[in-house]
């Protein structure tokens, strides 16, 4: 139940990006010396064991919960979740988190952009300025011809291609199904299709490993329970732009931990992008 209490829930929101960004920081560790779809694929069979866990506590359980007029869409919802995190974590190993967030920044204006032929909203012209800033922003991190081109610098692009995609079908999914359900089918719908091929990559991990890979899961099953704490204080409008604070903290993580370094291009790039993102939130929210 949503109770509107605006300043918990931003302190809820910058919460979350903290706890993500931490996930975000023991990914790319895990992935420098595993397969990534395998440390994607155990911390999504502790994903879909914490949404079963909360769906059995919800009116009528776990069968309630998953009952959808829309199983295609919420499947294929979870599996591009899925893919969008190994394709995330893979980057996180070829560019660090630095750049990677940086790129990464872009969904929302992606979302923006696409919510017109996907979603069949309208995008006024105000929208598409900030876009095509944004994407300056991306040009001035990437910098192609300026630099030897790195096609790993893409791999965030993708990324949050497919992340503009999953909130799209989740924005479509929303006009028939609960929350509960479409969270539901994004644990279950993940975990189920990456078993199918995660196996087949599987290596022995080191015991002070697992210890990681216990609090990769943690931090998983945390952030979500902390973004859905976040949504029942506050409107999705209101915290929203507090989810960049996930820059900030990956940035820090990246510098202090990974020991990368600060490209000042890439901070501006990136500041573009975020100053583009947030106008694009505030005319969404005043249009609508």
């Amino acid at each position: 139940m949503q109770s509107n209490d605006t300043k918990r829930g931003i302190g809820l929101m910058i919460a979350t990006t903290f706890v993500f960004a931490a996930q975000d920081g023991i990914s790319q560790h895990l992935a420098s010396e595993y397969n990534t779809i395998m440390v994607v694929m155990i911390r999504y069979w502790f994903f879909a064991a914490f949404v079963i866990a909360l769906s059995a506590r919800h009116p009528g359980g776990v069968m309630a919960t998953a009952r959808t007029s829309q199983p295609w869409l919420q499947i294929g919802r979870g599996v591009l979740l899925v893919a969008e995190i190994c394709v995330m974590v893979a980057s996180f190993t070829l560019l660090g988190l630095i750049e990677s967030h940086a790129v990464f920044t872009l969904y929302p204006l992606l979302i923006a952009a696409l919510s017109g032929p996907v979603l069949g909203e309208r995008v006024g012209w105000r929208r598409w300025v900030a876009i095509a800033i944004g994407f300056v922003g991306v040009l001035i991190i990437l910098r192609p011809g300026l630099r030897v081109f790195e096609p790993a610098a893409l791999v965030p692009l993708l990324s949050a291609l497919m992340f503009a995609l999953y909130g799209l079908l989740t924005r479509r999914a929303a006009r028939d199904d609960t929350a509960a359900t479409s969270f539901f089918w994004t644990g279950i719908a993940g975990a189920v299709a990456i078993t199918l091929i995660g196996p087949f990559y599987w290596q022995p991990m080191a015991p002070a490993d697992w210890g990681w890979m216990g609090l990769l899961c943690l931090t998983g099953a945390g952030g979500h329970w902390l973004l859905i704490k976040t949504y029942e204080a506050a409107e999705a409008g209101a915290v929203q732009p507090f989810a960049y604070f996930q820059l900030v903290f990956a940035t820090f993580i990246g510098l202090f931990i990974f020991r990368e370094s600060f490209d000042p291009l890439t901070g501006l790039g990136a500041a573009i992008i975020v100053g583009a993102g947030l106008y694009t939130l505030f005319r969404e929210r005043r249009v609508r």
